[in-house]
């Protein structure tokens, strides 16, 4: 089956776009050949649209509907061309995570969440069926609805040798950065938004400059710490929550930096453009690295893999380097075989292959419940239309995800040199 995957990020910098074709074996290992992504633009009067949406600010009915339609019909336009872009118009479904307007935590609990981009203008421009809506379905089942990478993670990057030996955290820096730390195959996972990720560095450089974003780090190089703007920054109460949890632009909107500098004293007009942005780029490497340290099982884990638009940024890696343990290695997505840059849209993909085929789309946790601290597994995603797809329920455990380069319909599909295949049993005692 060959999926496109569509998903926009809390920074609403573009659609991201992936073609994967996934073939389930009859070993329950499910193999995923990445077809390509791509980023198509958001027109700048929807992004504005978008952006003055978002909290702090409080968005009427009227432009609540009028978004859910806007964002429908741009991520079908978007999705229409990555049918033709990357799957050379043969793509038999579309899965849209859509655009989070509003994450609703309460005492670090996740009692709702708002995706918009109706999901029948994306069925009428591409002319295929698609899911989405993939978040509530676990928030009902009382999990956090984020971060949901933790299933691909788990089938990706789980190992197969005794439990307790090494563990590897797989860091996803997009406007909030998320982590998975992932040991052997019969071990929990562990998942949890670690905090900010690009979205305090996106909106400060963008009103300060203009521009969209730090390009390869430049002002950060350019700029120093301030140690105390630093700490009053890292003394915010949701790094002190369990995990796991979650956040977004609720908390990390475009006032914060402003208002927990002015709470703690500090002249946020002392700092220059290079040094606040210095500063929020260490912001990103302190918290990731002292989330591990808190969260991840005693031993540490002995890499991270890094993906997401800050995986592009060479400053944030070389601090995030600096402040892992020493036996901590940092690597790049890429490296081991999924694009850095299309992780997200490729895990929608998978996400929407899981959810028609009957499969939970949440990765065991500890304490008998799932990743995202659901009490029990469940399907995720909604289906437009509503007739059911000419597809078979999985009625055995999905043991493994092997990353392909090999041609469509080669026999057998053998995951590429160099990358590993890994054991997870994402359905044990859950299949339905």
């Amino acid at each position: 089956m060959i999926v496109i995957g569509i998903s926009s990020g809390t920074s609403v910098d573009a659609i991201d776009a992936a073609a994967a074709d996934l073939d389930l074996r009859p070993d329950g290992t499910l193999s995923l050949r990445p077809l390509g992504h791509a980023e198509y633009a958001w027109p700048d009067h929807l992004r504005r649209r978008i952006l003055a949406a978002l909290p702090p600010a409080t968005a009427d009915l009227g432009e609540v509907c009028q978004l859910d339609t806007l964002v429908g019909q741009e991520l079908g336009a978007a999705a229409r061309r990555a049918v033709d872009d990357l799957a050379g118009g043969d793509a038999d479904l579309v899965a849209s995570h859509g655009q989070t307007l509003h994450h609703w935590v309460v005492a670090g609990r996740a009692r709702g969440t708002l995706q918009l981009g109706n999901p029948a203008w994306i069925a009428e421009r591409t002319r295929r069926p698609v899911v989405n809506d993939f978040r509530v379905a676990d928030v009902a089942a009382g999990g956090q609805g984020a971060p949901l990478v933790s299933v691909l993670d788990a089938l990706w990057l789980g190992h197969d040798g005794p439990s307790g030996t090494r563990y590897t955290a797989a860091l996803n820096v997009g406007g909030i950065a998320n982590v998975t730390v992932v040991g052997a195959h019969d071990e929990p996972v562990l998942g949890w938004d670690t905090g900010p990720g690009n979205c305090l560095l996106d909106a400060a450089v963008q009103r300060l400059t203009g521009q969209p974003f730090d390009r390869d780090g430049e002002l950060a190089a350019r700029g120093v710490v301030d140690p105390e703007a630093l700490d009053a920054l890292l003394d915010e109460p949701y790094y002190a929550l369990p995990v796991p949890r979650s956040t977004g632009r609720e908390l990390y909107d475009g006032e914060y930096v402003a208002t927990r500098l002015a709470a703690a004293g500090v002249r946020a007009d002392r700092l220059s453009i290079p040094d606040l942005v210095a500063t929020l780029t260490e912001l990103t490497a302190a918290t990731v690295a002292r989330s591990l340290a808190d969260h991840a099982p005693g031993g540490g884990v002995e890499r991270v893999v890094i993906s997401g638009g800050g995986a592009r940024n060479p400053v944030l890696r070389d601090r995030l380097r600096a402040l892992l343990p020493a036996g901590t290695s940092l690597v790049t997505a890429d490296d081991l075989g999924l694009p850095a840059d299309g992780k997200e849209a490729y895990l929608f993909a998978l996400l929407g292959f899981l959810g028609v085929h009957g499969v939970p789309g949440t990765a065991p946790g500890p304490h008998r419940r799932q990743a995202t601290g659901a009490r029990r597994p469940v399907v995720l995603g909604s289906l437009t239309p509503p007739t059911p797809l000419p597809v078979d329920v999985v009625r055995g455990p999905v043991r493994r995800l092997a990353l392909t380069t090999a041609p469509s319909g080669a026999a057998p599909r053998d995951p590429a040199p160099g990358v590993p295949t890994t054991a997870r049993d994402l359905t044990r005692g859950s299949t339905r």
